[in-house]
Formats: C-alpha cells, sequence, structure tokens
C-alpha cells in the first residue's frame, strides 16, 4: 500500500513537473524550429545566389569562347564553348523539371548538379523551389531565368551554325563575320541584362527574407520571454498564495490553542499566562482578577439542551466584552465559568466593575423556543497588590470568593482578603444579601 501511494505520488510530481515546464518546452522547439527554417531558406537563397553567379559566368564564357571559335576555328575554343554553354543548360532543364506536373525531382537534382552547384546545396535549391516559387521574389528571378531559354536555345543552335561553317574552312565573307560576331555581342548584352535581374532580385528577397525571420525570430524570442514573466510571476504568487495560507493555518491554529472555540474569548490557558505575565511585571500597579460563574445555567441547559445553552454562552461573552477596555482580558475558562483580568486597577474599581456586571446580568434575560430565563452571576473578586503572589494563589483567591458568593446566596459579589461583602440590590423579588 505504502509502495503504491508512494509511486502514485512521484507519478503525480512528474506530471506536475511537465505540466509546468511544457509551455516553455513548447516555445523552445517553436524557436528551434523557426531557426532552423530560417536557416534552411537563408541557405537555399544563397545556394540560388552562387548558382546564379556560376550560371550568368558560364553563360558569358560560352558567348566567349563561341566569339574566339568563330575568329579562330580551334576547335579547343569550340569545346570551352560546349563546357560553358553546359552549365545553364543543366539549370534549365532542372527548372522544367521542377515546373513538371508531377515534379521530377530525380531530373531537377542532375540537371542542379550538371548545372556545377555543389551537391549539398542541390536539396535545398529543389525544396526552395517547390514550396516558395510562388513568392514574389522567387517568382520574379524565375521569370528572368525563363526568359533566357529562347537565348540559350539560340546560343546553341548558333554554336552549331558556327560549326558547321568552319568545317569548310575560315570564313572570308566579313559581312557574314561581322554580322555572327555582332549577334553573339547582342546575346551576351540580352543575358548580362537578365542576370542582372535575377541577381538584383535574388537580393532583395534575401534581404526581405533576412528582415522577416529576424522579426519573426524577435517576436518568438520576446514571446519566451513574457511567457517565463508570467509563469515566473505565477509561480511567485502561487508560492505567495501558499505562504499566506500557510501563515493563515498557522494564525488559526495559534488561535485555537489560546481561544474558546465557542464564544471565541481568550482560553483558560491563555488567560493564565497573561495573569502570569501580569504578576511578573512588578512595575504594572494593583491587578484585579474576577472570576464569575452563571446561577441558572444548569437549568437552561436541562430545560432546553445543549444548543440553547451553547447560545446562552455567546450572548453572555457578548455581555461580558462590552464596555472593556482593550488591556482588559475576558476568557472563558471552562462550563460556565469565566475570567476577567483587570491590569492597573485599583481595588475599588474592581469591585465597581464586578458589581456593574452583576446588575448587567441581573437585567439580562435569555430567551428560548417562547421561553425567557433570568440569568443572574455569583462573582468572585481578587485584588492582587503584592506581585510576589503565585498564579495559583491568585486564581485560588478569586475562585473561593467566587464560591463564597455562590454559598451565599448568589447573584451577588463576594471581595476576597477578609473585606465585606459587596451590598446586592437587585430589581428582582429577592432577597438581598449582605455578606
Amino acid at each position: 500500500m505504502f509502495r503504491r501511494t508512494a509511486t502514485s505520488t512521484k507519478g503525480h510530481s512528474f506530471l506536475h513537473v511537465i505540466k509546468l515546464v511544457s509551455p516553455f518546452v513548447m516555445v523552445v522547439l517553436l524557436q528551434a524550429a523557426i531557426a532552423g527554417f530560417s536557416l534552411e531558406v537563408m541557405s537555399s537563397v544563397r545556394a540560388y545566389v552562387a548558382g546564379e553567379a556560376l550560371w550568368s559566368r558560364s553563360q558569358k564564357n560560352a558567348v566567349y569562347f563561341l566569339h574566339r571559335y568563330l575568329h579562330s576555328g580551334e576547335a579547343s575554343q569550340f569545346a570551352q564553348y560546349r563546357v560553358a554553354l553546359a552549365v545553364p543548360i543543366g539549370d534549365e532543364f532542372a527548372r522544367w523539371a521542377l515546373e513538371r506536373d508531377p515534379v521530377d525531382v530525380e531530373v531537377a537534382r542532375i540537371g542542379f548538379l550538371q548545372g556545377g552547384n555543389h551537391p549539398d546545396d542541390v536539396p535545398g535549391l529543389i525544396w526552395l523551389f517547390r514550396y516558395f516559387n510562388r513568392v514574389s521574389f522567387l517568382q520574379e528571378a524565375i521569370r528572368e531565368w525563363a526568359a533566357t531559354d529562347p537565348m540559350l536555345l539560340e546560343l546553341s543552335v548558333f554554336g552549331e551554325v558556327i560549326r558547321s561553317e568552319l568545317e569548310n574552312g575560315p570564313i572570308q565573307d566579313d559581312d557574314r563575320l561581322q554580322f555572327l560576331s555582332s549577334r553573339l555581342s547582342d546575346l551576351n548584352t540580352q543575358f548580362t541584362v537578365h542576370a542582372k535581374r535575377f541577381s538584383t532580385v535574388l537580393g532583395e528577397g534575401s534581404r526581405a527574407i533576412k528582415l522577416t525571420l529576424t522579426c519573426i525570430n524577435i517576436v518568438t524570442a520576446a514571446t519566451l520571454i513574457l511567457l517565463l514573466i508570467w509563469h515566473t510571476r505565477r509561480l511567485v504568487l502561487q508560492r505567495q498564495a501558499f505562504e499566506d495560507a500557510l501563515h493563515a493555518e498557522k494564525e488559526r491554529l495559534a488561535w485555537q490553542a489560546s481561544h474558546d472555540w465557542l464564544t471565541g474569548l481568550s482560553n483558560r490557558r491563555a488567560f493564565e499566562a497573561r495573569l502570569q505575565s501580569e504578576l511578573d511585571n512588578s512595575a504594572a500597579g494593583s491587578l484585579g482578577l474576577i472570576l464569575l460563574d452563571l446561577d441558572q445555567f444548569k437549568s437552561v441547559n436541562d430545560s432546553c439542551g445543549h444548543l440553547a445553552g451553547d447560545r446562552l454562552l455567546c450572548q453572555v461573552a457578548r455581555l461580558l466584552q462590552q464596555d472593556r477596555h482593550a488591556h482588559d482580558q475576558v476568557a472563558r475558562l471552562g462550563g460556565d465559568e469565566f475570567g476577567l483580568i483587570l491590569p492597573r486597577c485599583p481595588h475599588s474599581k474592581a469591585v465597581d466593575i464586578a458589581e456593574r456586571l452583576r446588575r448587567s446580568f441581573e437585567l439580562f434575560n435569555f430567551a428560548w423556543d417562547d421561553r425567557c430565563f433570568a440569568v443572574t452571576a455569583s462573582i468572585g473578586v481578587a485584588c492582587i497588590a503584592d506581585r510576589n503572589t503565585t498564579l495559583e494563589d491568585a486564581m485560588r483567591r478569586a475562585d473561593a470568593a467566587c464560591y463564597r458568593a455562590k454559598e451565599k446566596g448568589r447573584n451577588r459579589v463576594q471581595v476576597d482578603g477578609g473585606r465585606p461583602d459587596v451590598i446586592v440590590v437587585t430589581a428582582r423579588p429577592r432577597e438581598a444579601a449582605r455578606a
């Protein structure tokens, strides 16, 4: 059973940790995915920029070597022309394979390799063309690229025409030679224009992509930071709430340890601790200690039940708290017994307070289920001037005075120390008592 509970606790803790870190993991994974995507896009664009440079240079070389072949007739020049021409033709085949439906990836790969592109760059070239060819900058670059197809075809045919004419010996017709040279120059100019536009568009697109991806990465990083701040704040608030709840629970337990659960007054433990503190304070002057018992509590409890008795005790607690000074201590000591500590209270004032309490009880009526009970109190007063008095002695003196008040007829105040009893004046039809 213990093992199962421990395993369940560990599993719950693990799930809690997963739940706690999952937002961060998701954002970090998103950041990593965006970073990887950014690198892939920039690498592919860079590959196109490098391929464009090779493509443009090869076209120029093809025109250059064909022009030299036209004037020299050297077979080596024609061979170099063919090598140079193979590069843009390979790129052209690759583009056609990628524009085909379905896409022929293998032909595109062979074409890009023939175009002199690095093998590691070929997958990126194919990926960028397939999935981003409708992006404005790439679409415009592809148009410039495709615009050279007729010129490339013309250059290829032109090379074969020149070769066939040179097989019969050097061209003697100056006008024919001038025409062929001029046409080669025109093709070179047209190639240059489209290559420059292609390069410009790719450069602008590359910068736009870099800016866009940078902004996306900044936004993602800012999101991660905000999530971290929010999550940290939530954890701090949770911890604060936990600490507040713990503090409240400690206060509740401390309150329960020092208070009576029914009336909310201090309990005997807190009452005696306060009394001991007052007795230890030798500079505080005289001290009044009052203990009182309810005279009719048992009859209310027996005739109406414990619920009525509890209600009576709560009303008595409120009555005792009326007109009390902030430094006075009122406590329920148990059952129907209550106590009051009156710090810095002279003897006469303590007796006067006890008598006012007795009159308040005499005027107090407790109602329950259409029945009314007259409630009085027997009150014992101990006036302590000697601070060498022990706690047990002080409580004993007040308790003895309360007991004598009950013995002498109840509803009266009895003062400890051999002093005369306070004369009881009651508005009810009962006999006044004198000690």
